[in-house]
C-alpha cells in the first residue's frame, strides 16, 4: 500500500489510462453541440427519435439508458446537419460488447436527406470497427476530405452478426466555424450601392472590392 499516493496526479507515461485525458478529449469531442438535432435523421431506427440520443456529451458516453437500435435489419443511416461548417478529424462509435456492435461504417459528406438507395456510391471514407463498449477507440479521418462539412452521413453497413445493431454513443472530433456567407453579400451590396453619392470616394480603385 505504501507509495500508492505518489502517482495520483497526471502519471508520466504510466499506462494507467491517464486521468487527465478525459477532460481534454471531452473538449475535443464537442461537435455534438454543433448538430442541428431537430433536423437530424436516423433511418431504420426501431423507435422514432432515438438516433439523436447517441450524440451526447463526452462524460455521458458510457451511460446505457440512451441508445438507438436498428429495426428491419442491421443497418442504420444517420443524416447529421451541422449549424455551420465543420472540419471533421475523428470519430468514436460505441455499442454493446457483443454481435450487435457496429462492424463497419461509411462516411459521406454534404448529401442532405441521404437514403439507403444512395449508399451504393463511393464513401469519402470507410472504417472497419472493433468492438468498443467503453468508447475509447478513435478512427481518424482523412482531414482533407472532411474540411468543409455542413452535413455528415454515417452508414452503419453491418455489425458482428446479430439481427439488429445497437449504438450507445457517437463522438465527433474536429473544428467548427460559423457560416458567414450572408455578411459577404451585405459588404458587396454596400460597396456598389452608392458610387454617385460620394464623388471623392470614387477615386478609390474599384478593384478593392473584387476579392
Amino acid at each position: 500500500m505504501s507509495g500508492h499516493g505518489h502517482g495520483h496526479g497526471h502519471g508520466h507515461g504510466c499506462g494507467c489510462e491517464g486521468e487527465h485525458e478525459p477532460a481534454e478529449r471531452g473538449l475535443e469531442y464537442g461537435l455534438y453541440r454543433r448538430i442541428d438535432l431537430e433536423k437530424l435523421q436516423c433511418l431504420n431506427e426501431s423507435r422514432d427519435g432515438d438516433g439523436r440520443l447517441v450524440f451526447k456529451p463526452w462524460d455521458q458516453r458510457n451511460e446505457r439508458d440512451k441508445f438507438v437500435e436498428s429495426d428491419a435489419d442491421e443497418e442504420l443511416l444517420f443524416n447529421i446537419p451541422f449549424t455551420g461548417s465543420v472540419k471533421l478529424k475523428g470519430i468514436i462509435i460505441s455499442g454493446e460488447d457483443n454481435e450487435s456492435h457496429p462492424a463497419e461504417i461509411r462516411l459521406y459528406k454534404n448529401i442532405p436527406q441521404m437514403s439507403f438507395d444512395d449508399t451504393g456510391r463511393e464513401p469519402e471514407q470507410a472504417f472497419r470497427l472493433n468492438r468498443d463498449p467503453v468508447a475509447e477507440l478513435e478512427y481518424p479521418t482523412k482531414i482533407a476530405r472532411f474540411s468543409n462539412v455542413q452535413h455528415l452521413s454515417i452508414h452503419v453497413s453491418r455489425n458482428f452478426g446479430a439481427e439488429n445493431t445497437r449504438v450507445y454513443y457517437i463522438g465527433l472530433r474536429g473544428e467548427y466555424s460559423e457560416a458567414h456567407r450572408h455578411e459577404v453579400t451585405i459588404c458587396n451590396y454596400e460597396a456598389s450601392a452608392n458610387p454617385a453619392d460620394h464623388k471623392v470616394e470614387s477615386i478609390i480603385p474599384q478593384t478593392n472590392f473584387i476579392s
